[in-house]
């Protein structure tokens, strides 16, 4: 009788956060650049239910009952024709059919590891001095090297091991906060993956812990939160700045250790001579 109310209230959760993915993604299109006409009378930012309903081909009641949570069926083929019309993603589309009860095509699951093996220790220190880290799905950082702690500003050894975690360090620790240059468009970025990422696990203790603390310890993670953004990783040019040394361009790669849930390790190459340069005097 548990496990079936336990399911209830998942289903219930699941249908109330695709109503609200869908209205934060409605108010957030322009119709001008989606060709829509004009409309004198528009009160609300972003589409109205009968604009989307109209690209998606289906009825305003039904997609209105959609948006509002309540417990009615809609195919693959539908809710994919609504991603269309909402211009999500391939990981806002992902998330979206997850929600509605669809899973993407199996691929067997890695079981999340607390802590890396010797061997993942070696290749990190080897990597050096080029910055180097391993986390896992929900941005714990299992291992790392020096160089990566240098251009942080950050000693990990005096960190609380439930601390040691991107999201929580960035919004949480000032020497990390200050090396990231482009905080204003990065910040945004990783609230939009760590959403991203805990779609993939509805209901697990250790991530809604996680999401508790970042909402009780941030107001502007409280904010960015609310605007039920998604993100795909992306191998991109991250800005650093250490005052002794100056400013850094460095592309962070990604590679994961398994297809799926797999853990990350992100190494970070300069992207231009002068920042060669400012890395190498940093880590010497």
């Amino acid at each position: 009788m548990s496990l079936i109310s336990d399911a209830s209230l998942t289903e219930k959760s699941n249908r109330l956060q695709l109503g609200e993915f869908l209205r934060r993604r409605r108010e957030s299109l322009d119709p001008n650049r989606l060709g829509l006409p004009r409309m004198r009378s528009r009160r609300t930012p972003g589409l109205r239910r009968e604009e989307v309903a109209q690209l998606a081909d289906v009825g305003v009641t039904w997609y209105t009952w959609l948006e509002q949570g309540r417990d009615i069926k809609a195919s693959a083929k539908t809710l994919a024709a609504i991603a269309l019309a909402l211009q999500c993603n391939e990981t806002e589309t992902s998330h979206l059919l997850r929600l509605a009860g669809y899973q993407q095509p199996a691929v067997r699951a890695a079981k999340a590891c607390a802590k890396v093996s010797a061997h993942c220790q070696m290749i990190l220190d080897a990597l050096d001095p080029l910055p180097a880290i391993i986390q896992n799905q929900r941005f714990d950082i299992l291992a790392y090297n020096s160089a990566w702690c240098r251009l942080m500003n950050i000693d990990l050894t005096t960190i609380a091991a439930e601390e040691r975690n991107c999201i929580w360090l960035a919004f949480n620790h000032s020497g990390w906060r200050r090396t990231m240059v482009d905080w204003d468009e990065v910040m945004p970025h990783m609230v939009a993956l760590f959403r991203a990422q805990m779609g993939e696990h509805p209901g697990e203790p250790e991530w809604e812990n996680m999401l508790a603390r970042l909402m009780a310890s941030s107001e502007e993670f409280r904010q960015t939160w609310q605007r039920y953004e998604l993100k795909g990783f992306e191998n991109r040019v991250r800005h650093f700045l250490r005052p002794d040394v100056g400013r850094m361009a460095l592309r962070q790669n990604n590679w994961w250790s398994t297809p799926q849930n797999g853990d990350r390790l992100l190494v970070y190459v300069p992207d231009d001579e002068e920042s060669a340069a400012v890395l190498a005097k940093l880590t010497a």
